[in-house]
């Protein structure tokens, strides 16, 4: 009996010492995301997060490739450092206030897909990248799944994503795509920057963007740009489908439809930002 007790008393001594343990994992991986996003567009040092934290290097560096593995965190190529991460992003929106763009979006989400049979998606851009927030499938049988929510691509890849490109001063698509060429040469070789500009020129033309299969053959795609009231990108509205689905003749059935839900989410966004501004008012 004795021995049992002993036996006992370890095994929840042990239990205790492993949940310690976890959430101490836990605290130091939070701490590390809170250091990370405080070092803002800069990004931050391995060196700086083990003499912020006072962690051992070895301990820094697994906690830091785990939080990349999970999409937390990203790491630059080029310079190394740390940046908050495209899942960190996607949640981050999700548990945004509640009428933020992506709860005000899924009524004209819902009735893309519903009306047009094909699927529906909301991006927005974060840095050099269009991030996919929502994805409303469609009644077609015949589904495209070049984007899911959470996939992100850089800025001019994919229908949403230029348009959100083609909404953006020159001089700042100019250093998008100076910052993305190395990604869009080893990873998008249909994507060079001077492909990219014409599109951009093409998109401005027209009022959207089209995507004739330049990431996956089959995989087409129409977007528009959602502005705020000072006319900055906040997001975009598209549908892919199949490249039947998306001639000339059914793109110009689907833009008044698009034109529709983006000028009804632009009114929606304007008043909402009205309306915060009233209440700081008072």
């Amino acid at each position: 009996m004795e021995h049992y007790r002993t036996a006992s008393a370890r095994k929840a001594l042990q239990t205790t010492a492993d949940a310690a343990a976890g959430a101490q994992s836990i605290d130091r991986a939070a701490t590390l995301l809170l250091l990370v996003g405080r070092a803002g567009s800069l990004g931050a040092r391995l060196s700086d997060l083990v003499a912020e934290t006072d962690l051992a290097k070895p301990t820094v560096r697994r906690m830091l490739v785990a939080l990349v593995r999970a999409g937390l965190l990203d790491q630059s190529e080029e310079t190394r450092r740390y940046h908050l991460g495209p899942e960190l992003y996607v949640l981050g929106s999700l548990a945004s206030e509640r009428f933020g763009i992506h709860t005000l979006a899924l009524r004209s989400l819902v009735r893309l897909s519903q009306e047009t049979g094909d699927t529906a998606f909301l991006s927005v851009a974060r840095d050099l990248y269009s991030i996919c927030l929502h994805r409303e499938e469609g009644t077609y049988p015949i589904r495209v799944h070049a984007l899911q929510a959470g996939d992100r691509h850089p800025l001019g890849v994919g229908a949403a994503s230029l348009a959100l490109l083609a909404a953006l001063p020159d001089e700042e698509i100019d250093e998008i795509l100076a910052a993305n060429a190395a990604v869009l040469a080893a990873r998008y070789p249909n994507h060079s920057a001077s492909v990219l500009w014409r599109l951009v020129q093409e998109t401005r033309a027209s009022g959207y963007a089209i995507n004739p299969g330049m990431l996956l053959s089959d995989s087409w795609g129409i977007g528009m740009a959602v502005r705020n009231k000072d006319g900055r990108p906040v997001g975009a509205l598209s549908l892919a489908a199949i490249q039947s689905r998306l001639d000339d003749k059914r793109q110009c059935e689907l833009l008044p439809l698009l034109k529709r839900e983006v000028a009804e989410l632009e009114g929606r966004l304007v008043q909402l930002t009205s309306g915060r501004s009233n209440r700081g008012i008072r």
